[in-house]
């Protein structure tokens, strides 16, 4: 219960430094302790919590709860916070309990803001009119239907709307912000950590206690939305954009009207109206990803596309299928779609439309492009990709609002084999089978290249286990789902029996939970086999990566003995 203070609390006060425009203003409870206070100036309504507790400040170092060298505008703290060395002024906020403030420029809310939430990017198509709203409840999934279906996005612009009108911001239970320049228009979820910021504005902070969000030295972080359990940090600039579930965005990093969804880590190069699904990952410097979609992806050294061909603008963009790479100096001109566990070479400029020959080498080699279909399926970094990101999966289950599934090979993987299989079939009655090079999509196909991709494939096939796709599966960057149930679910928005993006999220999960099961059959001989066969071709293209002398012997033992 709050109350007024007494003429001895406000005498204390005054005596320590304290000033207020007016002192009836100011309400405490009963834990508060006018002796822990200093040298702070009161503008506006005041509310002050319990000053009984200590508050950590870092490993093993404790100090009891005050509030020093401050200037307070319209601020309500709880208790137990230590706020002090506020070198500008902190304003209509609302600050929890268990808070830590020090070395703090400006944190303040004005008008009405929105928090980041709806804002309207173009992703994929630069120029585009806008196709995905940023709020604090999109998930990849949702991304994907708000792309391909307008009902969706308004169905979230119409709950956010719905959201409560507020003047104030909030700074959540057991937050710690230190060294920070100017923060305005944030909402800060509980246990969000943020530590020598340049500049945070207009944007909302998801963060809980066991999947707190860490905002690092330098960064510059603007109408955008950060989930939980994501880092950005180390001079990173992130404007108009979503970052996801334990997402990490670091080392420079620059993002503007871009996503980033679970585990997606970015380091040192950029990306302009990328969707960048779970997993994908890039490193170096010179990396730039523009205009596409990226899902379990890894980008090379100076990897980077184009999405601007001529006069029309960036229009243009392109697909990577999950599992894609890109070598060190790939460039692609898009549009382009590459399919599945497919590595990019080269500077790739004809247009190519590879979805239905997944696992494939595209070399792009100045006159040529040539594809190697299938042989990806054979590789050691495929086998360890597939293995490693279930591992890799930082988030707790509390914080997994993205569906994934990481099983392989899988019915989405699978129809793309299966039309694999057909086209270089057909390649072969079309073109003969005496041919030294094969024509597609303006690409080349040498002979044994095809006759060894149907072997592939069949071999792929015979891995799988479940039942084969008799319709068209799709994947919603991370998850897997027959066309006619999404169109199905969509359907329900669009009639208004799904209302809300948490129903959509709980009507997907239900979803994932029956394929689960559903697809799934007896492992048979012919799997067995075919398993024994795959694992032997991954250990050989280790042992031969040892002969070239790139790997101590020691290595290749110990990823022998993990192949199985």
């Amino acid at each position: 219960m709050k109350r007024e203070l007494t003429n001895t609390e406000i005498s204390i006060l005054e005596e320590r430094g304290c000033t207020a425009e007016n002192w009836s203003e100011i309400l405490v409870d009963d834990g508060f302790l006018p002796n822990n206070i200093r040298n702070v100036n009161f503008y506006g309504k005041i509310e002050i919590g319990a000053m009984l507790g200590m508050i950590d400040v870092e490993e093993g170092f404790q100090r009891r709860s005050s509030i020093q060298n401050a200037t307070l505008n319209n601020v309500t703290i709880g208790d137990n916070c230590l706020i002090e060395n506020v070198h500008g002024y902190i304003s209509n906020y609302h600050i929890e309990n268990n808070c830590y403030l020090s070395n703090i420029g400006i944190i303040s809310a004005q008008g009405t803001p929105s928090f980041g939430n709806g804002t309207v990017i173009s992703v994929l198509n630069e120029g585009g009119d806008g196709n995905v709203v940023i709020y604090d409840k999109l998930t990849a999934q949702i991304a994907w239907l708000m792309i391909h279906f307008p009902s969706v996005r308004e169905l979230a612009q119409q709950e956010i709307m719905g959201y409560p009108k507020t003047d104030t911001g909030t700074i959540g239970h057991g937050c710690r912000i230190v060294g920070i320049g100017e923060i305005s228009n944030a909402n800060i979820y509980p246990y969000c950590e943020i530590q020598g910021t340049s500049h945070i504005s207009n944007v909302t902070l998801l963060s809980s206690s066991d999947a707190p969000s860490f905002i690092g030295p330098d960064v510059i972080l603007e109408n955008s939305v950060v989930a939980m359990g994501a880092t950005v940090t180390d001079g990173a600039k992130v404007d108009n954009c979503f970052v996801g579930e334990s997402v990490h965005i670091g080392k420079g990093f620059s993002a503007e009207a871009s996503l980033f969804f679970a585990n997606a880590y970015m380091d040192n190069g950029e990306s302009c109206a990328a969707l960048c699904g779970p997993f994908a990952c890039s490193h170096h410097k010179s990396t730039l990803l523009i205009g596409g979609e990226f899902s379990f992806y890894n980008a090379g050294s100076g990897t980077n596309q184009s999405n601007h061909a001529y006069k029309m603008g960036p229009i243009h963009w392109g697909t990577l299928e999950r599992g894609s790479k890109t070598a060190s100096g790939s460039h692609i001109l898009w549009p382009a779609h590459i399919g599945v566990f497919s590595m990019v070479m080269g500077k790739l400029t004809s247009h190519p439309r590879l979805r239905n020959l997944p696992f494939s080498y595209v070399l792009a080699t100045g006159e040529k492009t040539y594809i190697v279909p299938g042989i990806n399926i054979k590789t050691v970094g495929t086998w360890r990709d597939i293995n490693k990101w279930p591992k890799r999966d930082g988030r707790p289950e509390s914080a997994r609002r993205d569906i994934i599934n990481f099983s392989f090979p899988n019915p989405y993987i699978i129809q793309f084999v299966i039309a694999g299989k057909e086209l270089l079939t057909t390649l072969q009655e079309q073109q003969g089978y005496d041919v030294d090079e094969y024509k597609f999509e303006g690409c080349f196909i040498k002979y044994k290249a095809l006759v060894d991709g149907l072997r592939y494939y069949d071999l792929t096939l015979r891995l799988y286990s479940g039942s084969l796709p008799t319709d068209e599966w799709l994947d919603l960057y991370g998850m897997i789902a027959p066309k006619k149930s999404i169109e199905d679910i969509v359907s329900d928005i669009e009639e208004g029996d799904i209302k809300s993006s948490d129903e959509i999220v709980e009507k997907l999960k239900m979803l994932f939970a029956q394929n689960k099961y559903i697809y799934s059959r007896p492992q048979t001989t012919d799997y067995a086999e075919a398993e024994s066969k795959w694992l032997d071709m991954v250990r050989r293209d280790a042992e031969k990566e040892f002969a070239l002398g790139d790997v101590e012997e020691q290595q290749l033992i110990e990823f022998l003995a993990k192949v199985k």
